[in-house]
């Protein structure tokens, strides 16, 4: 009897080493850089630099580029047009990720000497952050087709969104109620321009879209940023 419960432990740990296996994927023909679609675009990729919240560069990013999957880029163009007419212009911060990357950070989280940068997360404990909806094991932005981004003017200028990328607090919140009436329009634009163009938001971060109809909903790439 022994022998066959642990058969049967090992056959189902294969079976679901087996499944994880097959979800991820080193192919990256179906991704573009967004600079060949949406040529006026500004980058400030975070997790290339320590300007991040475990305050060190992630794996997997080996250089300063934004890949997105051709029918994500498509969208985004959508949305940049829109937006281009409103006088913005797109900041991009993160899109498709590798997994290498997220489990990156979940070693940062689960390392009790590494507190990063703390001013990401200035009310909570690190080990909060994969509890609940900021750090996730299996991330959207490995599936290729989400994008971080705000909107600047087309001069390059700022544009107040009443808090920055990757702040793990309530105030990223989209509908966070004590912004000013300037931080809530300026939201929305971004927000509006997005959902036109096909793409869907989160409740936790108001820079955070998903392609609606994303082409690889089961599949987490793993290829670098190079």
């Amino acid at each position: 009897m022994k022998k066959i419960i642990l058969t049967i432990i090992v056959l189902f740990g294969f079976l679901s080493s087996s499944v994880w296996a097959s979800q991820i994927s080193y192919d990256k023909s179906g991704f573009v850089p967004i600079y060949t679609v949406v040529d006026d675009a500004v980058y400030d990729i975070r997790y290339y630099s320590s300007n991040n919240f475990t305050g060190n560069k992630i794996n997997g990013y080996k250089a300063p580029i934004a890949y997105i999957t051709k029918e994500g880029a498509k969208a985004l163009v959508s949305a940049a047009d829109d937006l281009r007419k409103q006088g913005y212009r797109l900041l991009i911060w993160d899109t498709y990720r590798p997994q290498k990357a997220v489990d990156n950070f979940v070693e940062w989280i689960n390392n009790p000497k590494d507190d990063g940068d703390k001013s990401f997360y200035p009310t909570l404990k690190k080990s909060d952050l994969l509890k609940g909806q900021y750090i996730m094991e299996k991330s959207g932005h490995t599936r290729g087709s989400t994008v971080d981004l705000t909107i600047i003017k087309k001069d390059g200028s700022f544009v107040d969104m009443g808090g920055t990328f990757d702040l793990f607090s309530e105030i990223s919140h989209p509908d966070y109620k004590k912004l000013t009436r300037e931080q809530k329009k300026n939201r929305k634009i971004l927000h509006d321009a997005m959902i036109r163009a096909g793409f869907k938001g989160i409740d936790s971060e108001w820079w955070h879209f998903t392609l609606e109809n994303e082409p690889y909903p089961d599949t987490y790439f793993d290829f670098d940023v190079e």
